[in-house]
């Protein structure tokens, strides 16, 4: 039994991080703690045991979290490559998307009005950009190469030209939003406004690789987004036309913003979990009660004791099993009765989506 130590490192055009992992002993057992920033500047800590640990339990704990930052892409190596020595380095390609930093619904309202910022549906699939160069090649947001459906493989290939194009993988459908390059000309340097036209030329509406519709107008988004609302879809996506495409995800803000469609709704605690989670139960009639998920109370919250009425915000409810989607919790409600707790209170997932994340 020793201690160890790791230190691995990320950096790519938008990031340059480091991520230190430390196996100790600490009065009598053993201790994991971790560190993680910006490379040259004052690291945040923390620990991935509240008390020493048998060492087993800690080396076990040590190895995990190691693993789970190398195939995040972080690497031994001091240049910070990613995937670097390890088993994913065949599969880099370099290419990674642009990421988006979320708003409310007073932001929203504002681009939404603005003729600067063009509007998109938001899709919840799998984030792919698709590269056609002879062979097609499929990559994920971490940059890696990936498999594809067959019906897209076979559409991209019946495309005409050379490309690459960003989308929404959904089921055996990419949703393309942008185009990256088009018959070897790199595109990312030129405003959105020009690299969606350019995707508009050569991706139809129709297929297994399809444009995703795009407002500009303030008219036209104002009722877009009603209609998304009324269709209970995810959300919208805003991007400034005027923009290059930039690689990564901003501290703040940013060119292309996602606003959801969050719902809220009143549960009953059914089960009081481990780890400050509960588990969520509401009224399918009368009678019986059905599950509702499990949401985690934060830790500044008294726990609420089962049987309490809680507030939860969400995405939307899964229509199969009845879970709620990304629920946050909101507070204890004392002001309402238990058969208030209603399944019909719930926006179920639109019904083109899949019913599982």
């Amino acid at each position: 039994m020793s201690a160890e130590s790791a230190t691995l490192y990320y950096r790519d055009r938008v990031s340059d991080k480091v991520y230190q992992a430390s196996l100790a002993q600490k009065n009598g057992g053993w201790v994991v703690n971790f560190a993680f920033g910006r490379r040259g500047a004052t690291l945040q800590t923390g620990t991935k045991t509240t008390k020493p640990v048998p060492f087993e339990k800690a080396k076990a704990i040590y190895d995990k979290l190691v693993r789970e930052k190398t195939g995040k892409g972080y690497t031994p190596g001091p240049d910070g490559t990613p995937y670097q020595y390890t088993d994913n380095e065949q599969r880099a390609t370099g290419l990674l998307p642009q990421l988006l930093n979320p708003i409310d619904a007073v932001e929203a309202a504002r681009l939404l009005n603005d003729p600067a910022w063009w509007m998109q549906e938001k899709k919840d699939g799998k984030r792919v950009i698709i590269r056609k160069e002879g062979e097609i090649t499929g990559i994920n947001r971490k940059g890696l190469i990936i498999g594809l459906p067959t019906l897209i493989v076979a559409h991209a290939r019946a495309l005409p030209g050379n490309f690459v194009i960003d989308g929404e993988c959904v089921g055996d459908t990419l949703f393309a939003f942008d185009c990256l390059s088009r018959d070897g000309a790199d595109l990312t340097a030129q405003p959105y406004s020009h690299r969606c036209q350019t995707l508009m030329t050569f991706v139809r509406s129709k297929g297994n690789i399809v444009c995703l519709p795009t407002a500009a107008s303030p008219a036209a988004k104002n009722d877009f987004f009603k209609s998304m609302q009324r269709q209970q879809k995810e959300g919208v996506v805003f991007k400034k036309a005027d923009t290059p495409y930039t690689p990564g995800r901003p501290n703040t803000g940013g060119t292309q913003l996602k606003h959801k469609f969050y719902a809220t709704a009143s549960c009953i605690v059914a089960k009081v979990n481990d780890k400050r989670s509960v588990a969520l139960e509401v009224f399918a009639n009368k009678k019986e009660r059905v599950e509702a998920g499990n949401v985690t109370i934060p830790p500044n919250v008294p726990l609420p004791k089962e049987g309490a009425i809680i507030e939860i915000r969400y995405l939307y409810a899964f229509k199969e099993s009845g879970r709620l989607y990304q629920p946050t919790f909101l507070g204890v409600r004392d002001d309402i009765e238990p058969k208030a707790c209603t399944a019909t209170q719930l926006k179920y997932r639109a019904p083109s989506e899949d019913d599982e994340p």
